[in-house]
């Protein structure tokens, strides 16, 4: 398990101790875009709405590297037939965007370096869970997914991107940084050589 590349389920786990209230059927919605044209969703709620209970429930349903049968068999979901067909059969990358943007205001950074920030931390780990990835020198992450995907036995990824809006927010009288960071998110969810073959399903949410 990692920090941005399957972390598993302990966060779901815990939010389940504080008086969850089932929303799995979420899930179903999302079960049912994978593999479709619209398997790219992006929600939009006010604050303190559960948008980050949501994100860490998709975590723990899809992330392979851990199992979730537990904390899922008495919920909603389970009663769906094809609930086990997506349940822990994805790798899962997992973002929390205001986590990057406050990072480099406490070191007193732009914010235009958020987006390398992003690349730079998924890659590093992604090449700690895949030793034996071979990479070209200067590859980028992108291309670093692909070859993780096109691995005996791996599965596409699910994107979960919470707070995604931050940068816009943040960033909002410098237009160069929102760029830069709107192009990462182009070039993984609007590329005709990248998005069909890497990314299974993105969750996003914001404000």
């Amino acid at each position: 398990m990692g920090i941005y590349i399957n972390p598993g389920n302990q966060g779901f786990r815990e939010i389940q101790r504080s008086g969850y209230v089932d929303k799995t059927g979420l899930l179903s919605l999302v079960n049912h875009a994978i593999g479709t044209t619209d398997n790219l969703i992006c929600i939009s709620r006010p604050r303190r709405f559960g948008k980050s209970f949501a994100a860490k429930m998709l975590c723990a349903y899809y992330d392979r590297s851990c199992d979730s049968h537990e904390l899922f068999e008495h919920k909603k979901i389970a009663q769906e037939e094809d609930y086990l067909e997506y349940l822990n059969r994805y790798n899962v990358i997992c973002l929390d965007i205001t986590g990057f943007t406050s990072e480099m205001k406490k070191q007193n950074r732009s914010l235009r370096e958020v987006p390398v920030m992003i690349e730079r931390a998924v890659k590093k780990e992604l090449l700690a869970l895949h030793p034996n990835l071979m990479l070209g020198e200067g590859e980028s992450l992108a291309e670093c997914l692909i070859r993780c995907v096109e691995l005996p036995g791996e599965s596409p990824f699910v994107f979960v991107i919470d707070e995604w809006d931050a940068m816009i927010r943040e960033a909002k009288d410098d237009e160069m940084a929102q760029q830069a960071y709107l192009n990462l998110l182009r070039g993984w969810f609007k590329n005709t050589n990248f998005t069909p073959k890497v990314v299974a399903a993105a969750y996003m949410t914001g404000i």
